[in-house]
């Protein structure tokens, strides 16, 4: 338990749940909906960030599998793990997307489904202007999250502890603009986990574009 107080609460999180979190979002048709309107706008091998990859599905999974080259990168080394496995034809790394180091314009799109909600504000907000930063110009970016007002409101998440921090959905589309995107769509539906206990969940996607200038 010492060991785990040394690391990032999310890192202990998803080690724990591993696969069982892939079960238990994998029906959720709005993230299948979300890939599609990412994968009619990117030009073949295109270069895209997945962040806070997971088990690598079904997010790298569809975007590799369709010819472009995924990087995952996680803070779970479960996750990395699972996630090399299962999506051969990505790559994946061990690592923090707070102090990761990435190029600016390096990437065509960037994906954060669902990564941002065990950092503080501040922190959510920081990170979306850098990964705004490592797009090119003209480039995509899709992040969805749960739109509720909290901040580091403690918790059970598929029956583990958790602290969550997030936005209602007027002020996280405002901090994405605020970022430098330019929200061309979005989406709000209610998922419920396939998981024992599991309450329904409001979902915010939000697909956006880097400005071109």
């Amino acid at each position: 338990m010492a060991e785990d107080g040394h690391r990032a609460p999310a890192a202990v999180l998803f080690d724990a749940l591993g696969l069982d979190y892939e079960n238990a979002f994998a029906a959720s048709e709005a993230h299948r909906d979300s890939l599609r309107w990412l994968l009619d706008r990117l030009e073949p091998g295109s270069r895209v960030l997945d962040v806070g990859s997971g088990t690598g599905r079904p997010t790298a999974r569809t975007l590799s599998d369709a010819g472009h080259r995924v990087l995952g990168v996680d803070v779970s080394p479960v996750m990395v793990d699972v996630a090399s496995r299962q999506v051969p034809g990505a790559a994946f790394r061990l690592g923090d997307i707070r102090g990761l180091p990435l190029d600016e314009g390096s990437f065509d799109a960037v994906c954060v489904y669902f990564s941002l909600l065990q950092m503080s504000r501040a922190e959510q907000s920081a990170v979306v202007a850098r990964l705004a930063r490592v797009l090119r110009p003209g480039g995509y970016a899709v992040l969805a999250t749960v739109p509720l007002d909290l901040e580091a409101v403690e918790g059970l998440f598929m029956g583990r502890p958790v602290r969550v921090t997030s936005f209602a959905a007027g002020d996280f589309t405002a901090l994405v603009t605020g970022a430098g995107l330019t929200v061309l769509a979005q989406e709000h539906t209610v998922f419920v986990p396939a998981h024992p206990g599991a309450v329904p969940e409001p979902h915010l996607f939000l697909h956006c574009r880097r400005g071109s200038g």
